[in-house]
């Protein structure tokens, strides 16, 4: 019995592992105004994916402190297909919140976003394995 509840338990390990979105994991941002670079660890919450800085750095890619560590910088974000996604996503250096568009190719997801009528492209993020 015990056999049997330990396989069913690994199975759906497996199988939930198999379903993950391809957006999961951690990524390093492109440089901000500052110069200050960070990991988002992207996960689900809820129906939609969301991403938090969980490390920061400064230009010269030293590890530092930030106000900013355990902020959500993606949320409500969604698949759309093909690699694009859709939800908001904050930028620190600007203290504003963006309707982003993220397009995943790979292990790059190329970042941009509006608010009210003013747009910026955040830059290619990078997959950090």
């Amino acid at each position: 019995m015990k056999t049997t509840t330990l396989a069913a338990v690994c199975s759906l390990a497996l199988a939930t592992s198999a379903f993950a979105d391809p957006l999961e994991g951690r990524w390093q941002t492109a440089r901000d105004d500052n110069g200050n670079s960070g990991i988002i660890q992207v996960a689900p919450c809820g129906a939609a994916l969301c991403g938090t800085l969980v490390q920061s750095f400064d230009a010269g890619g030293n590890p530092i402190a930030s106000d900013f560590d355990g902020r959500l910088i993606i949320s409500d974000t969604v698949a759309q297909g093909g690699g694009a996604y859709r939800g908001k996503v904050y930028s620190p250096d600007r203290d504003k919140t963006y309707n982003s568009r993220l397009q995943l190719t790979g292990n790059s997801l190329a970042v941009s976003g509006c608010v009210l009528g003013i747009c910026r492209n955040g830059g290619t993020w990078t997959r950090v394995q």
